[in-house]
């Protein structure tokens, strides 16, 4: 066995022939994995030590004679032939050419002139007893040797500068599975039917009594409704309190009071408690309307119909939880103000607390009928389900619903705006996409969204389109429902809480559609990785194309640039520049990541504080900023040298780390916000700093503008009001930009959604460092493009 020692010996000098032939082998298998410049100056700082084996077929096998490398003339003749000499000799180092490890060996003999900047550990090997190919084979190598010599091979591959080029494409191949994976959920293999997992609720198993006598003392009340829609708030408030105390509940009001740029919303909720019979005031449920529903319209029926659900509530006994009967001034701060003061979560400067409460609220169902005095009848229900920030009620209660509806009483249900939910494949896809952007946005769709952040499952039922179900079936459907939420023995927990729904009986779970979202997040880790590997390894690697040179005296003498390396029983030749690594220095790129992102907090301010004359000169500003900064922070980093190239490096690493991990959290809370977000930020991963062309970061800088927060802000404010009445014609895209950040900041102001958050302290910081990252990127490339030329010139000068 070739020892270590014995190693060192021959290649310090003091060598003797018995171990030439063992050397020769290692050394060959070593040295073919070094740079070519490298080889040269090995193979001339010693060639008498160095012996090229050719098989011989006389007695002694491989123990020929060998011809000696002398000088720098025979090396160049013999570079040709190394593959075709290694490959003999590798039959005889490995032993077996159909195992693994010699097929590696094989690839890795041919010669090739790009830098192979690989560890290849050779082990020791032993002497064959007899001679004859053959024997050696079976003598020299066995399996575990093999595993012993491919394992630190592969290992190896890490420091292989062609490895990457791999990131960029993994990340590409990422977002488009993502992408992939999100347009396979609304086919029947990757969706599955609604079902009700509940058993307790009992949906449509009971007998509905409203309706006969019921319908005259509901037309009383739509007209009793309709003298107030002109009244004021106060006037409207008295007149339905007086209605709950007739019929013999106990009834409160409260006040409440918000400002939103610089607007002032205020208004009275009523509201009355039926105490069960069968209840002990420890749990309630909620069946509400609100006196103006989400388009601004007065719900006359809706209201008329909760009030003629009171009196007909009041009679039965069959009640385990107390009824709350809930009147709200408006659908979006009334239902919230009453709902945070009933958990005391309330300010009380600006909202009243509740003088009555019941016990845990288990449910609630709002109703939206916004039919006059001549009534209306409708073809079907929407069901809005969306909370606010995402947030979604438990599956059992939409099913509920939907099977008392559709499948008792015959009503028709749709979801998502959207009057007809068909079974087709575009008509699904339609369906999810509105339903992800509405989440996304993570605004109120109704009253019910303001309980989700209390975990208390609502819905809200608005009628739509013409056809033959008028209010009767309506309070049917109010009825059954509010009796199956009766039957609860407790909070609604078996079924979903995160879903995406197709059609109104058929979703997609949480564990089939958050993978596209995950893809989406892991490539932005997949290019972090890669960039902080990057940032560790010297700027320049020898090309051996261009470097390879007859070494001098010196470097013959010296060998400074190999390193001999042990690995348990292995011994390797490796190139010192190889194993070279650059220290990080992080202090800087920290140092500027916490501040772009400290920067976000100034737009979020300015937002959701400034009144609304001012909001559009705000916007103006921020695009401004948004578009200016990036180029000006590259030319001034560049040219003061405060930032490396390793600094730029470092930067995109950590801006692409911390957008992959807040992502990839936030898409388990908010499916859809994580995934458009990270949609929208997904070029931001081939944003390069450091580029070969110039004219590339250019060019990607340019790009990355389309993809700004303040552009997709503009294209959204277009497309806002675009939707609306009065259509495309006279509409100035920032007007639909004014009322979006007025609705934004009523939603932070008011419901606490956390989009903007995530619009200005995430993504809008990571879009600053991209950019930022590609314009260093492009000015690297042009001093180097420029230092170039001015070397060329030099050179043709001298």
């Amino acid at each position: 066995m070739l020892s270590f020692e014995a190693f060192q010996q021959w290649y310090e000098g003091d060598e003797t022939e018995d171990c030439l032939y063992d050397v020769a082998m290692d050394y060959w298998v070593g040295v073919e994995a070094m740079h070519l410049s490298t080889r040269q100056q090995l193979i001339q700082s010693s060639p008498p030590k160095l012996f090229l084996l050719e098989k011989s077929p006389t007695s002694e096998g491989m123990r020929a004679p060998a011809t000696a490398i002398h000088g720098r003339t025979k090396v160049k003749k013999l570079e040709p032939s190394w593959a075709h000499t290694l490959r003999r000799k590798v039959d005889v180092v490995v032993g077996r050419p159909s195992s693994l490890s010699c097929k590696l060996l094989l690839s890795a003999a041919e010669f090739r002139p790009e830098p192979r900047r690989a560890k290849i550990f050779v082990s020791d090997v032993e002497k064959a007893p007899t001679p004859g190919l053959e024997h050696s084979r079976q003598a020299l190598r066995t399996d575990e040797n093999d595993m012993a010599f491919l394992i630190p091979a592969i290992l190896s591959l890490r420091r292989d500068p062609r490895l990457l080029k791999l990131p960029p494409f993994l990340s590409l191949f990422c977002i488009f599975i993502g992408l992939a994976w999100l347009l396979v959920l609304p086919t029947d293999e990757y969706s599955r039917r609604t079902y009700i997992s509940e058993n307790a609720l009992l949906p449509g198993q009971v007998h509905t009594y409203f309706g006969g006598s019921e319908h005259t003392v509901f037309r009383a009340y739509r007209h009793e409704v309709a003298a107030l829609v002109e009244a004021p708030p106060t006037e409207v408030a008295d007149k339905l309190g007086d209605i709950f105390n007739t019929h013999g509940l106990k009834v409160a009001r409260q006040k409440y009071s918000y400002t939103s740029a610089g607007q002032t919303i205020s208004g009275e909720n009523v509201y009355a408690i039926l105490e069960g019979p069968r209840a002990d005031a420890t749990e309630a449920m909620v069946l509400a309307a609100a006196w103006r529903n989400m388009d601004g319209v007065v719900n006359q029926s809706g209201v008329a119909l909760v009030l003629t659900l009171a009196r007909y509530f009041k009679r039965w006994s069959l009640w385990s939880k107390d009824i709350i009967l809930l009147i709200t001034t408006d659908s979006t701060a009334g239902p919230q103000a009453w709902v945070d003061a009933y958990y005391d979560a309330h300010d009380t400067s600006s909202i009243q607390s509740l003088p009555l409460k019941s016990g845990a609220l288990q449910g609630g169902l709002f109703l939206d009928y916004p039919a006059g005095t001549n009534g209306h009848r409708y073809d079907k229900l929407l069901i809005h389900y969306d909370g606010v920030n995402g947030q979604l009620p438990n599956l059992d209660l939409f099913n509920t619903v939907t099977h008392i509806a559709a499948n008792h009483l015959g009503v028709g249900v749709a979801i998502q705006q959207m009057s007809e939910n068909s079974e087709t494949y575009p008509s699904r896809l339609k369906t999810i996409m509105r339903g992800m952007f509405s989440q996304g946005l993570g605004h109120a769709t109704g009253p019910h969204s303001s309980f989700m952040p209390y975990h208390v499952d609502a819905i809200t039922l608005q009628t739509i389109g013409d056809g033959w179900h008028d209010e009767m079936s309506l309070g049917k459907v109010a009825e059954s429902s509010i009796r199956s939420i009766n039957n609860l023995l407790e909070h609604l927990h078996q079924s979903f809480f995160f879903y995406l729904l197709m059609e109104a009986q058929r979703f997609v779970s949480i564990g089939t559609y958050l993978p596209s979202a995950m893809l989406i997040a892991v490539n932005f880790a997949i290019m972090s990785i890669s960039l902080w590997i990057l940032s560790g390894r010297p700027r320049e690697m020898p090309d051996p194309a261009k470097t390879a040179k007859p070494a001098t005296k010196d470097e013959q003498g010296e060998g400074e640039n190999v390193e001999v390396m042990k690995h348990d029983d292995m011994v390797a030749i490796v190139p010192a520049q190889v194993l070279a690594t650059s220290e990080r220095h992080l202090f800087a790129p920290v140092l500027f990541i916490g501040i772009v992102h400290f920067l976000g907090l100034v737009p979020l301010y300015l937002f959701n504080t400034l009144a609304e004359p001012s909001l559009i000169t705000a916007f103006l500003t921020t695009a401004m900023v948004t578009l200016l900064l990036p180029p000006s922070l590259a030319y001034i980093l560049h040219a003061s040298n405060l930032l490396t190239p390793q600094g730029t490096t470092l930067i995109s690493c950590f801006s692409l780390l911390l957008l992959s991990v807040i992502l990839s959290t936030l898409s388990t809370l908010n499916f859809s916000l994580g995934l458009i977000v990270g949609l929208l930020a997904s070029p931001l991963s081939f944003a390069l700093p450091a580029s070969k062309h110039p004219i590339y970061g250019r060019l990607y800088s340019r790009l990355l503008n389309l993809i700004a927060p303040t552009t997709v802000l503009l294209i959204g404010g277009l497309l806002w009001r675009g939707s609306g009445a009065g259509g495309w014609k006279g509409v100035q895209a920032f007007e639909g930009v004014k009322e979006l950040l007025m609705k934004a900041s009523f939603a932070w102001t008011v419901h606490g959604t956390w989009t903007a958050v995530v619009v200005w302290v995430v993504w809008w910081p990571a879009w600053i460092t991209g950019a930022v990252v590609a314009g260093m990127g492009a000015l690297e490339a042009k001093q180097e493009r420029r230092e170039e030329v001015q070397g060329d010139k030099s050179a043709a000068k001298s």
